[in-house]
């Protein structure tokens, strides 16, 4: 059975499935400390990383990689701008991130070496680095996750950093994309063990400054008042072991048992996503909605010293899945350039520019990776047959070739890393694979060990393919 899908039992149950896990494998070596993690250069690890995921795949011409010179067909209306970085341009969608764009490091040509041109691969290739096998080929979007999936980079770096009392290791928000029976693979721990999963936080957008963390809460059987009555919390989660006993390992059970009691229990895991006690004018920079909200609170999750943070884009927009024939998200199958123009770019610029204005403010941006990517990005050649092709005004699903985006962590900002060509179809120079840009992460968080055992004892590696971009740092 695949250990994702005890999601569907009963609350208690989904608690300490979903927020401990009680399976997995074992890694090599010793555990890092971000204090200890060095890279070969002496460079001291980042502590953290936030990851930015644009879920329905962001189009990288009107974003990054403008091609102004290229015919009307594949360049659309957009214009570049100059940045704070000489020769780094952006759109002229994006003025406040222009103005952060000397902490930037755009990665222009990251291909793909298969291409199934969906979701499901997409969002696996670029959240583990691993190329799609035969089976996203075959079944698309029905492709669930799987136990034996490779993991994706937040859980990997969960699993290498000790444990803190108290809060988890890889935190995951606002949402879990994507609605089932259509939840996309890559996100999980999968092989590693749920019990390296991410602590999954929802948010709301009828109320973007209150996140629940379901995982964390107790089943209707465990009143508040009780809650810090160690024994009726005891019981509680006896009668949770008792329903997860065909599932589990036995033998986890009591160290797994003891993490949940430290999340249940812990000041700051609530205190950490208390966004009351930010500042008006902070809510108002990132922008009071469920997107920049999901920033804010990443930046409290890493002070609070969660090491891997996910902000997966809220795609239940139902007005933006109307007007650009998406998800709700990125997906913008019909009118691309009145999406980005009036709903999606105005609100990605002010949150991440105020996610890099407000770490470096704290100094606390050469200690922090921060990362931004998608699923894909969008044809370049404009046009969409699912919108009424060229008159539709949209951009169909394009595998080929995006743009990553990488800043602080000790990333030197102020730079272009490879080139698409000419109509930004496929990488030119500096080709790059997300393989390459999953062991950046890796190599930026001080990780380097990448092997682990399975159930038999015997060595693997994690990701064999790739090779950090060391010239970015």
């Amino acid at each position: 059975m695949n250990p994702h899908q005890v999601l569907g039992f009963d609350r208690r149950t989904f608690l300490v499935a979903s927020t401990v896990g009680i399976a997995g494998q074992t890694f090599g070596g010793s555990e890092q400390t971000a204090a200890a993690a060095e890279s070969a250069s002496g460079r001291s690890a980042a502590k953290s990383t936030i990851l930015f995921f644009l879920c329905g795949g962001a189009s990288h011409l009107d974003m990054w990689d403008l091609k102004p010179d290229a015919p009307l067909e594949y360049r659309g209306p957009f214009q570049p701008i100059a940045t704070s970085a000489p020769g780094v341009q952006l759109s002229e969608h994006l003025p406040l991130l222009a103005k952060q764009a000397h902490h930037l490091a755009l990665i222009n040509s990251v291909g793909a070496t298969v291409n199934t041109n969906d979701h499901h691969a997409g969002y696996y290739h670029n959240l583990t680095g691993h190329v799609p096998d035969l089976t996203f080929a075959t079944q698309g979007n029905n492709r669930t996750p799987y136990p034996d999936d490779w993991p994706y980079m937040g859980c990997v770096v969960a699993a290498k950093r000790p444990q803190r009392t108290g809060m988890p290791n890889a935190v995951t928000l606002p949402w879990k994309p994507s609605q089932a029976p259509y939840t996309r693979p890559g996100q999980f721990a999968a092989r590693l063990g749920v019990k390296y999963d991410p602590l999954y936080v929802y948010g709301r957008r009828d109320k973007p400054t209150q996140f629940r963390a379901p995982d964390l809460v107790l089943s209707a059987d465990v009143p508040a008042a009780r809650f810090g009555v160690r024994q009726n919390l005891l019981s509680g989660f006896d009668a949770a072991r008792r329903d997860l006993d065909q599932y589990a390992a036995v033998e986890t059970w009591n160290s797994q048992q003891q993490r949940a009691m430290s999340l249940l229990t812990s000041g700051a895991t609530t205190t950490a996503f208390d966004l009351s006690r930010e500042k008006p004018e902070t809510i108002a920079r990132y922008g009071n909605n469920i997107n920049g909200m999901s920033l804010l609170a990443a930046r409290r999750l890493v002070e609070a010293g969660v090491p891997f943070v996910t902000v997966f884009w809220s795609e239940e927009d139902e007005f933006v899945a109307k007007k650009c024939l998406s998800g709700g998200g990125w997906d913008t199958h019909g009118n691309n350039f009145g999406c980005l123009k009036e709903d999606l770019l105005p609100a990605f610029d002010l949150a991440f520019s105020a996610l890099i204005e407000d770490l470096a403010d704290r100094q606390m941006l050469d200690e922090t990776l921060l990362m931004v990517t998608s699923e894909m990005g969008r044809r370049p050649k404009i046009g969409d047959p699912r919108s009424g092709g060229v008159t539709g005004a949209g951009r169909d699903h394009w595998t080929h070739c995006l743009t990553d985006v990488l800043a602080g962590g000790g990333i030197k900002g102020g730079q272009t890393y490879g080139a698409s060509d000419r109509y930004g179809e496929y990488p030119a120079t500096h080709p790059v694979a997300p393989a390459d840009v999953t062991k950046t992460v890796y190599h930026a968080m001080g990780i380097d060990d990448l092997e682990v055992y399975d159930n038999q004892g015997r060595p693997y590696n994690l990701l064999d393919e790739g090779k950090a971009i060391v010239e970015l740092f």
